[in-house]
């Protein structure tokens, strides 16, 4: 009797195995951000800047499912190996995640999403074919929520949330949301813990003596800034160096995102070049700090964005810059990873050709019609060969694995 409930057992276990896994991925698609989505997370951000908000404000925000879709695969793909995909279809939701598993396996997640009384509300939950309790999902989430330690942010969040809807007709969310200025600072303790708060401070010291002694207005070669800088700090150390250091080159105060900030020194105002061009500087180092603090599908995304910006109003575009922005990405994937090919940081005589290939032969300036003319968009043959070349250029280099041609 008991060997034949061990059968039927392990006969129901296997089952239930078949029916919450799949031999295949519900989806696939790279994890990758277009620089549409960038362009429609800064429209979302400068129309609803906190800065202008005045306590109490009540707002709207309409986000477009486009960017929630390309926004859960990005989250997806970077707090686990996993993808994701968002969908409004009817006056619900749908958010789906595919994680690999052992064996060849997947566990393919849909939830529901409707809305009640202007609230969300999950509505069904399944795990390949196994339907799952929603009472059970959302006990579930509250007990992630609270060992997270950001039960109070979240509540903060639900206290100012008045109206969630799905508008299926514009395929957008409507989030209808009361200004509490408290909502950033929350969020800014989100972003940087107590130890991240300690190493910035610390970089920004370190980054201003180390640029003392230099007459105002001076020209220094980046590496000679950065190696020093980077030397002998930890992780956490150089993520803070790369993000003082960026917010530098953008001209922005560090004081917006930390408050702390306004009773630290400050950088006497110099020029920074890699291969004899700010510019080269301000994407390497821009990109390697987004990369390092939001990983490198944003900072990709960014600087494409840029460039075909630049490429309607402004300087042109420039290949010359995106191989800035490549190899500034990739140094900060690096230093997420401690990557044993850092330990080139250690030498004295760190240079402009370890962080940044030859530009030679890299077009610029090219202003949309030309932009068209030569290359179409981002994707034809004519610029993924310029992309390839760009690739070939650093894989060649040794700090980002390769040998020197």
């Amino acid at each position: 009797m008991f060997l034949r409930f061990l059968i039927l057992l392990f006969i129901t276990l296997l089952a239930l195995l078949a029916m919450a896994t799949d031999g295949a991925p519900a989806i696939q698609r790279d994890a990758t951000l277009s620089p549409t989505a960038i362009a429609q997370a800064r429209w979302l951000f400068l129309s609803n800047d906190p800065r202008h908000l005045k306590p109490g404000q009540v707002r709207q925000l309409a986000i477009p499912a486009s960017l929630l879709d390309q926004g859960v695969n990005y989250l997806a793909s970077r707090r686990l190996p996993a993808r994701g995909a968002f969908a409004i279809d009817g006056n619900a939701a749908q958010i789906r995640l595919s994680l690999p598993l052992l064996a060849g396996r997947h566990a393919n997640l849909t939830l529901k999403i409707n809305t009640r009384e202007g609230q969300p509300e999950l509505a069904a939950a399944h795990l390949g074919t196994l339907p799952l309790p929603t009472s059970l999902m959302t006990a579930l989430a509250g007990s992630a929520l609270a060992a997270s330690g950001y039960q109070r942010e979240f509540e903060l969040a639900r206290n100012a949330l008045r109206a969630v809807d799905f508008d299926n007709r514009g395929q957008r969310l409507l989030v209808t949301y009361t200004w509490e200025p408290a909502l950033l600072d929350r969020a800014r303790n989100i972003a940087f813990a107590p130890q991240d708060l300690a190493a910035l401070q610390a970089a920004q010291s370190d980054f201003v003596a180390s640029l003392a002694h230099h007459a105002q207005g001076s020209r220094l070669a980046l590496p000679g800034v950065l190696g020093p800088l980077l030397k002998d700090r930890e992780r956490a150390g150089r993520r803070a160096v790369l993000l003082v250091m960026s917010a530098y080159f953008a001209e922005k105060n560090l004081v917006h995102l930390v408050p702390q900030a306004a009773q630290w020194p400050k950088p006497k105002p110099l020029m920074l070049t890699l291969l004899n061009r700010y510019d080269s500087a301000q994407h390497f180092i821009i990109s390697a700090a987004l990369a390092a603090w939001a990983g490198e599908p944003i900072a990709d995304a960014i600087g494409l964005y840029k460039e075909l910006a630049d490429a309607r109003h402004g300087s042109g575009f420039s290949f010359a810059d995106l191989a800035a922005d490549r190899a500034g990405t990739r140094f900060g994937e690096m230093i997420n990873r401690d990557a044993p090919e850092l330990e080139l940081l250690q030498q004295e005589n760190l240079n402009d050709n370890d962080l940044l290939p030859s530009l030679d032969a890299l077009p610029e300036s090219l202003h949309e019609a030309e932009f068209r003319r030569r290359f179409d968009q981002p994707g034809s043959s004519a610029y993924r060969l310029m992309s390839e070349e760009i690739e070939r250029r650093l894989a060649s280099m040794p700090l980002y694995g390769g040998k020197p041609p």
